[in-house]
This record gives structure tokens, sequence and C-alpha cells, in this order.
């Protein structure tokens, strides 16, 4: 039901992007919903808060003061490292969210750190931890030959 929620939101009107209790349910049931909440919801902290605790990504639609609140960001990008991409330039210099976000998704996250904590040792360090795991990961599922090249194509794709 919640699902069905979700996907109806984008087909209803303002009036019904602006209910808070609409929008949160939509937003619980699939964080991406959150693109099609009024203005004054996409800046409401507990709606955005759900919306990126399912889906980190959904930090994407959230107002540009929420992407500065450090508890919304941590929230995206332990759900989603990939989430940093959409976070204040500001956030993207704070170690402990750089480090939760390369954690959850490896070197595609570190691209989006800051300068500085790009070169940072330890963030480096988990980074290829990170990728080493979901290089395991992939073998277990495809084999070890096809996990290989599946990693080697999206490492190209990156450059």
């Amino acid at each position: 039901a919640v699902q069905g929620l979700g996907a109806m939101i984008r087909h209803v009107s303002a009036e019904f992007r602006a209910d808070r209790e609409i929008v949160l349910a939509a937003v619980r049931g699939g964080g991406r919903f959150l693109e099609y909440a009024s203005e004054e919801l996409k800046a409401d902290q507990d709606i955005v808060l759900a919306a990126v605790q399912q889906d980190g990504l959904a930090l994407m639609f959230a107002s540009a003061d929420l992407t500065e609140k450090r508890e919304i960001v941590l929230a995206a990008v332990q759900q989603c490292g990939l989430a940093l991409k959409n976070a204040s330039a500001a956030l993207k210099e704070d170690k402990e969210i750089v480090l939760a976000a390369v954690k959850e998704a490896g070197l595609a996250a570190m691209e989006q750190a800051s300068a500085e904590l790009r070169s940072d040792k330890e963030i480096g360090d988990v980074a290829i931890s990170r990728e080493m795991s979901l290089q395991q990961q992939k073998e277990q599922l495809l084999g070890p030959k096809m996990g290989h090249a599946v990693l080697h194509h999206q490492s190209s794709r990156r450059r």
C-alpha cells in the first residue's frame, strides 16, 4: 500500500504534494518520491531524513539548506555513499561524512570528497578496503573471471 502511495504521488495535485502525512508515507516507501513533494516539504528536516534513510540518493531532491545539515547528509551517505555528490561543499570536507560515504561506496564516493580528503591516507585505505570487499562479493556472485571483468569495466568508466 505504501509503495502504491509513493508511485501515486507524482500524479496528484499540488495540494496532496504539500500534505505532510501523505509525503512522509510516500518517502518512507521510496525515498526518491521526495522529488514530487512541494518545495516546502523538500525543506522539512523530518521528511528529508525519512527519505534519505530509505534511499540516500534522495538527497538530490532536498532543499539546498538541508544538504548543509550534517545529520541529514550523514544519514544519506550511510545509506548510499554516492549521495556525497549532493552534499554541500563544507560537508565534503568533513572527514566523518566522507569516511561514512567511502565505507559504503568505496572509490566512487571518494571521488566526491574535497581535494584534501581525497589525499587522506585513512580515507584512501578505507576506500581500497571497500573496493576489495566489493570485488570479493562480485567474484562470489559471478565467479572470479567475470567479477574481475565487471570491476575493471566500472573503474575504466570512472576515468
